[in-house]
């Protein structure tokens, strides 16, 4: 399996809601950064970390969350992907759509490191 078809895997599993599977493709330590200026801004390790500070609290604040790639790019090690995320926040019923580019480094078929650069100002904005 292409580092982009685990990517996609990661994606699709994350679209169903199976958080297990998204796990299963993210290598213990990951390091998992999200851009600051948002809710779930900073720098997470591990599965809990991430689980917990991210994935949860999006699930908990958020209605139709959903993280649409339009174009994966193959870069070996790296996969890179450019689409839009969007949502309504719960709390203030605004409704969020932002475009992101995101940098998936893997290693042995597993991510080791993400890195997220979103729409600050589109999140921010849906939030308050």
């Amino acid at each position: 399996m292409s580092n982009v078809d685990v990517i996609k895997g990661l994606y699709k599993a994350f679209a169903e809601g199976d958080i297990d599977s998204v796990c299963a493709l993210l290598d213990p330590c990951i390091e998992w950064i999200e851009s600051d200026g948002i809710p779930y801004g900073g720098v997470f390790q591990g599965h809990e970390a991430v689980v917990n500070g991210v994935f949860a609290k999006m699930a908990a604040e958020w209605d139709n969350f959903t993280a649409h790639v339009d174009q994966f790019i193959d870069a070996g090690d790296i996969v890179i992907t450019l689409g839009t995320d969007s949502g309504t926040f719960k709390a203030t019923g605004q409704k969020m759509r932002a475009p992101t580019a995101s940098i998936w480094t893997l290693k042995n078929g597993k991510v080791v490191k993400f890195r997220q650069y979103i729409d600050t100002l589109a999140v921010v904005s849906a939030t308050n």
